[in-house]
């Protein structure tokens, strides 16, 4: 009898099973995974087909009671309406998990979620309540406060933000920077303080922290130019420059102006003297060499930088619009042409 199965024993015979068996296996796994595949398309094609039109809040509602579609998927979808600038889809979705979903954790991070998409969408009062919401059952929570602070900063609701400035403090999260940023804030929008008193409690901030330059003297160079050149840093010139390219010839003191060589080279760019022939940064180069021609078009424009994410804007700013950095606004010059508005009122 064993002599009918002595092939079986021999080792080539063992390769090929095994090889044929290792066949077996890739081919299933092959199909099993095409088969996989085609299930998933359709359960995107599925759910692609929802959206054809888009859905109203009670659909999302329903949609989401449905459990067809898993949280993340939804919250995914979220986070695509909220980077598109579509905040009114992304309330919807998630105001319809709160709806539809009973853990208190996940309710939390939907309640978070949604006050940030609030406070990008302008609404800061009801960005406001829900942060207060939060912080009711999780009064440690560092980001809350920080963007519980954003929202009484554009409120205007300093004695409210010293309150979360000091909940931060005790947690470790408040520095010198952030504390002195909400001072001047305060300062600058105390509607009771005379411009004179304003000025002198604004260079006591910035002479004890020596930060916050562009804010600061940008408001004192716009109310006392005198004051602001009294005690103006020329080494810290190019951080201003834009402000000192617009300043009016009436408000320069160009005794300071002619003892710095970035100065002299601004303001001989600008037009106002003659004594730089000649510019290491190339906009100012530039523009130095066209005043020797006659009825030059050109001046400088100005950009703004984050160096903290990289973020353009056109518009000067203390705190960046994109990550909330504080004071990381580089200014950036460029050469443009000079245009001249025609006056076509009546007055």
């Amino acid at each position: 009898m064993d002599g009918l199965f002595i092939e079986f024993r021999d080792p080539l015979f063992g390769i090929i099973v095994f090889f044929l068996f290792v066949f077996i296996i890739a081919f299933l796994s092959y199909w099993w995974g095409r088969f996989k595949l085609n299930d998933d398309h359709k359960v995107i094609e599925k759910f692609i087909e929802k959206f054809h039109t888009i859905p109203s809040g009670n659909e999302f509602k329903e949609l989401i009671g449905s459990s067809e579609i898993s949280q993340k998927s939804w919250l995914l979808l979220a986070e695509s309406y909220f980077d598109n600038g579509d905040f009114e889809r992304s309330i919807e979705i998630y105001q319809a998990l709160l709806e539809t979903q009973n853990d208190k954790n996940f309710k939390l991070n939907i309640l978070y979620l949604l006050g940030i998409t609030y406070y990008k969408a302008g609404f800061l009062e009801r960005a406001k309540e829900l942060y207060l919401k939060i912080l009711s059952h999780k009064p440690r929570s560092t980001e809350v406060l920080k963007y519980l602070l954003l929202v009484y900063e554009q409120l205007k609701d300093f004695d409210n933000a010293l309150d979360v400035l000091e909940s931060l403090e005790e947690l470790g999260e408040c520095d010198d920077n952030l504390q002195a940023y909400i001072e001047v804030q305060m300062l600058l929008h105390n509607g009771s303080l005379e411009a004179e008193e304003k000025v002198k409690k604004l260079l006591a901030i910035y002479h004890k922290s020596h930060q916050h330059f562009y804010q600061i003297f940008e408001y004192i160079f716009r109310v006392d130019a005198q004051t602001a050149w009294k005690h103006f840093d020329v080494t810290q010139g190019s951080k201003i420059s834009d402000i000192l390219f617009r300043l009016s010839v009436d408000k320069c003191d160009f005794d300071i102006i002619t003892k710095h060589a970035y100065l002299r080279e601004l303001f001989t760019a600008k037009g106002y003297l003659s004594e730089a022939s000649r510019s290491d940064e190339f906009e100012l180069d530039v523009l130095i060499r066209l005043n020797t021609l006659q009825d030059h078009k050109a001046t400088l424009q100005f950009e703004y930088v984050c160096s903290n994410c990289k973020q353009e804007s056109p518009f000067s700013f203390h705190r960046c619009p994109n990550c909330y950095a504080i004071d990381s606004r580089e200014v950036v010059m460029m050469l443009s042409k000079d245009v001249y508005e025609q006056n076509l009122s009546f007055l």
